[in-house]
């Protein structure tokens, strides 16, 4: 066969193929969808229908308990009928006595919602019966609220589903309608149809309407027919094949006369390409004709010429990218997002440089280069790296001789011979990066080379390492060549610049937080860290203590060993207070000798105990510090005094609560220092009722807080200090925030004491603070106001999971 033969051929194959598919196709697909929505449209409807009948029995089910809950049961029905909310009220006794009936009700029989078994006869109207009982809950008769079932009633189905509605008089075979909304002339049809219908099905009637029936069922007791209306237009099939006829007969056509004039022009278009194949983009092709095939004889030109200019602005434009790389520079370092910088620098050197792909890794702390963005690597990477970022040991492979020796690579690489764990490629390139100032390569003989790692002799990696940016196969070219060597240092540069200033921003950042004598956080963080645990345990219903500390004669210590001394005791001090709270506890300098502590899910006993531990610690091994002037090292014996506040308890904000922990501190500095107080509760009603009582509880606790008693060990219950005899009162700590009585819980909302009960144990409480001895302890009361605290008799810290935090300042 000829080439026009086989064009000819294939003309029509390719056309009048698609074109019988496409009619098949269209014609199944159009009588699909028109079922898939048709049936869609009726299940929305019947899921209406039960929606709407179920809500009207609810109606009528609240408008017989109203009628039955009252008193007055006549004038009750009245007020549900002029409502609206049911037609009629019939009220019956134990005998089936009607006491009651509202004038003008729907005629019998009624329907009761519930009811789930075919209908007996015609349905007048839907019902909900409720039972009257006594006091004892004896049976006084039932109360029957309804509505009727008419043409209106079907019509306002009709208009909330809006498909047609049929109610039938009856379940049963020969199907019958009662009411409906269909049109005369198809009311038979769609009876027909439903009368073949078993349960729910969709069926379809000769004129194309779609029906369902729906119910009875429990909530929807009426028995309904929906139909709609076929959506396929007329004529469908004869449309379709008189559209296939009429592109048979112009693919002949069209097939007779392209075979004619496309011959020639084909092979002169086909040694054109094979030229621009090799590199020769001046080529042209004679424009014989001004059909389709001299048209694209002439695009052809004209793609040629343009290609020819656009590789001409590309270098261009790619010189002028590389001049404008400083610009860039300056612009990425004014941000401090690592992770955008990275990937603007990335996707630069690849337009840059026209790669296909290329990847930029960072040294991590364990000596290995992590990936920290990357493009059009899917598919180079092995199978074991894909889970996660590519990763490559320092002096492995390319990637890892280039960071650790601190010199370029680029070159070719066969696919079979890529170093293991690094993306397989044909030519790449890759340029190390460091922190600016850094030394250049290291010479793994000289004696000042960094250690290797153990078991091999590459060193980890020049001074300075960063990390390392690769690029990987050229488009249009066999390898990166010195110009992309060039520019890609550029970007390297770039790169380092902008990882050294984002570290240097978290580290001025964390140094603006914290204490430089302590290592504590300071005042601005407690700020910001108060506010943000009051809202964490008011929206999770938990509590927080507050400790207030401060020490005792703290300004004899500066006077008598001088300020490097103490200097010395709060450097001490810090220690010691972060090795007795948990990882999730945040210890604050607030200034001078006063600290703050914040205990998360802790109450005022596991508060009680902490304060405890810390007055312990710090009483019972004195300080070791260099004497005044230099001298002799000297033991400072120190103490402190700790107040405890606990929100919600004593404060409702967080400002609120630091100070009623200032108030408690002050109390225990009255009562003689080297102790701790709890803070007096907002709600104390025994000091509001009996103000005499109250003055004489503080006068004894101002007598006994001269008295200096022994503190117990870290982890031991806490004893009281004062008096052993000393009169306690017990105060309400509540076991968890308690919410509103619709569940929600209000940021800020006042919070009411909730009754002790034992607390599961905390999940991120390392020391359970607060728990019994033993399952034989007595509860111990916790007293508020300046006398002695013991532990409440609430345990620990409040259960269920929070957030995690890391503990900083450590």
């Amino acid at each position: 066969m000829t080439l026009r033969g086989r064009l000819t051929t294939a003309f029509l194959a390719v056309v009048l193929g698609p074109v019988l598919l496409g009619a098949f196709f269209v014609g199944s697909t159009v009588v699909a969808v028109d079922r898939s929505r048709s049936t869609e449209r009726l299940a929305v409807a019947a899921a209406t229908v039960r929606t709407s009948v179920d809500a009207l029995c609810q109606q009528l089910r609240a408008a017989a308990d109203a009628v039955a809950l009252t008193g007055d049961r006549p004038g009750a029905a009245g007020q549900v009928v002029s409502r609206g909310l049911a037609a009629a009220v019939r009220v019956t006794d134990v005998a089936g006595r009607v006491t009651y009936a509202s004038p003008g009700g729907p005629p019998e029989p009624w329907r009761d919602c519930s009811t789930a078994a075919p209908a007996a006869g015609p349905v007048r109207a839907l019902a909900v019966r409720v039972d009257l009982r006594d006091r004892s809950g004896g049976s006084l008769g039932t109360v029957a609220a309804a509505h009727p079932v008419d043409p209106a009633f079907v019509a306002r189905l009709a208009a909330v589903t809006g498909v047609a509605v049929t109610l039938l008089d009856d379940a049963e075979v020969p199907v019958r309608l009662a009411h409906s909304t269909e049109s005369t002339g198809v009311r038979d049809a769609v009876l027909a149809a439903a009368g073949t219908v078993d349960g729910e099905r969709v069926t379809e009637t000769a004129d194309g309407r779609y029906v369902r029936r729906v119910g009875p069922s429990a909530g929807q007791p009426l028995p309904l027919v929906l139909s709609v209306p076929s959506d396929q237009p007329p004529g469908l099939y004869a449309a379709l094949v008189a559209a296939v006829l009429v592109a048979a007969l112009l693919a002949v056509v069209a097939a007779g006369r392209l075979a004619r004039v496309t011959t020639r022009p084909l092979v002169e278009l086909a040694g054109a390409v094979d030229r621009v194949a090799l590199g020769d983009l001046t080529v042209r092709v004679p424009v014989r004709s001004r059909d389709e095939i001299g048209r694209l004889a002439g695009a052809f030109n004209r793609m040629t010429r343009e290609t020819g200019t656009y590789v001409a602005a590309l270098t261009s434009s790619r010189d002028q990218l590389r001049g404008h790389l400083a610009v860039l520079g300056d612009t990425l370092a004014s941000t401090h997002d690592l992770q955008r910088i990275l990937r603007v620098i990335l996707h630069s050197a690849i337009a840059a440089t026209g790669a296909r792909a290329g990847a930029v890794l960072l040294v991590d702390d364990g000596g290995v280069l992590v990936a920290q963005c990357a493009e059009g690597l899917d598919g180079r990477c092995p199978p074991d790296e894909r889970a996660g970022p590519l990763r490559v040991p320092l002096g492995s492979g390319v990637l890892g001789a280039v960071a650790a020796t601190g010199e370029p690579q680029r070159g070719r690489a066969e696919p079979s011979a890529v170093p293991p764990g690094e993306p397989r490629c044909r030519t790449y390139v890759a340029v190390p990066f460091a922190a600016p100032g850094a030394t250049g390569p290291v010479d793994a003989a000289r004696a000042d080379a960094p250690p290797a790692r153990p078991g091999s002799s590459e060193p980890v990696s020049s001074p300075g390492a960063l990390g390392v940016l690769a690029l990987y196969d050229r488009l249009g070219a066999d390898e990166f060549d010195d110009d992309d060597l060039v520019t890609l240092r550029t970007f390297a540069g770039h790169a380092a610049v902008a990882v050294d200033n984002v570290r240097v921003h978290e580290e001025a950042q964390r140094l603006s937080l914290t204490d430089p004598l302590t290592g504590l956080w300071n005042y601005r963080y407690l700020r910001e860290s108060i506010r943000r645990e009051v809202e964490r345990a008011n929206r999770f219903g938990r509590m927080l203590s507050v400790l207030a500390l401060d020490l005792d004669r703290f300004k004899d210590v500066n006077d008598t060993h001088g300020h490097a001394a103490g200097d010395a005791v709060l450097a001490e001090f810090a220690r010691r207070v972060r090795g007795e709270i948990r990882e999730v506890d945040l210890a604050f300098r607030q200034g001078g000798e006063e600290f703050v502590v914040l205990l998360p899910e802790t109450d005022a006993r596991g508060a009680a105990i902490v304060a405890e531990r810390l007055g312990a610690a710090i009483r019972e091994a004195p300080i070791a510090a260099d004497g005044h002037g230099g001298g002799a090292p000297v033991a400072i014996a120190v103490t402190v005094s700790i107040g405890i506040a606990v929100y919600p308890g004593h404060a409702s904000t967080g400002q609120e609560v630091l100070d009623a922990a200032d108030d408690a501190l002050y109390a225990a500095k009255a009562a003689g220092r080297d102790t701790w107080r709890i803070a007096d509760d907002r709600a104390d009603d025994d000091e509001r009722a009996d103000p005499g009582r109250a003055d004489d509880e503080r006068a004894d606790a101002a007598r006994a807080g001269g008295e200096r008693a022994g503190g117990g060990r870290a982890g031991e219950e806490p004893v009281a200090h004062g008096r052993a005899d000393q009169p306690a009162r017990e105060i309400p700590v509540p076991a968890g925030a308690v919410s509103p009585e619709d569940g929600m819980p209000r940021a800020g909302a006042p919070r009411q004491p909730a009754r002790t009960r034992p607390e599961p144990a905390d999940p991120v409480d390392a020391e359970p603070r607060g728990a019994p001895a033993g399952p034989g302890a007595e509860p111990r009361a916790a007293p508020a106001g300046p006398g002695p605290a013991r532990p409440g008799t609430s345990g620990g810290a409040s259960s269920g999971p929070h957030p995690p935090r890391q503990s900083r300042g450590r």
